[in-house]
């Protein structure tokens, strides 16, 4: 029992390290069933009063090709219709998009343990999802800003934050990297 318990941490903790930040990936679509899936593992994080404040938006075509020319747009107003073309081309390629959001609260508080609680669920699907061999990005660039954004989605804003714009699709490139040595984190206090 304990080498088994052993070897399932162990595995678990391969998924853990292993699970990158994707920018490209194949053109192939990913079952919107296993999203859902994802999104049902992601529920289960930890939320402070059982709050459950999280909001997935399934971003389909239509949607996510406005979002795609209001990136575009946003980007070539500050860097110019070079930067907004390149913005175009890189995400047109990718397959599929999904936003998170955070219900907004009254008290100050409780907005952050809900927005930490979202946080933790977009962890658990981008683990969930890597497991089943598909990548993910988490952005929360300029574009989730803006009110257009929330508009395309039909967010009201007086209700919910955008914690998280999500790319996701089987990915074509895995990058490599490294993290800090545990003892450069860790601080010990007697």
């Amino acid at each position: 029992m304990i080498e088994q318990t052993r070897t399932t941490a162990e595995a678990f903790a391969t998924v853990l390290r292993t699970r990158r930040s994707v920018d490209f990936y194949e053109p192939t679509p990913v079952d919107p069933a296993v999203l859902l899936e994802a999104i049902d593992v992601a529920r289960w994080a930890p939320n402070h009063k059982l709050t459950e404040p999280w909001r997935f938006y399934l971003v389909g075509p239509q949607t996510a090709a406005a979002i795609i020319e209001l990136a575009a747009e946003i980007d070539a107003a500050k860097k110019g219709e070079r930067a907004g073309e390149a913005r175009r081309a890189r995400w047109k390629a990718i397959p599929g998009f999904f936003v998170l959001t955070s219900l907004r609260s009254d008290g100050a508080m409780q907005e952050r343990e809900d927005y930490g609680a979202c946080c933790c669920a977009a962890e658990n699907l981008m683990l969930y999802l890597w497991q089943r061999g598909i990548g993910t990005k988490w952005s929360t660039g300029g574009v989730t800003r803006d009110p257009r954004f929330y508009e395309l989605l039909g967010i009201d804003a007086a209700k919910e934050t955008v914690v998280g714009f999500f790319f996701y699709g089987v990915p074509k490139v895995v990058p490599e990297q490294k993290r800090k040595p545990v003892e450069e984190i860790v601080a010990r206090r007697p």
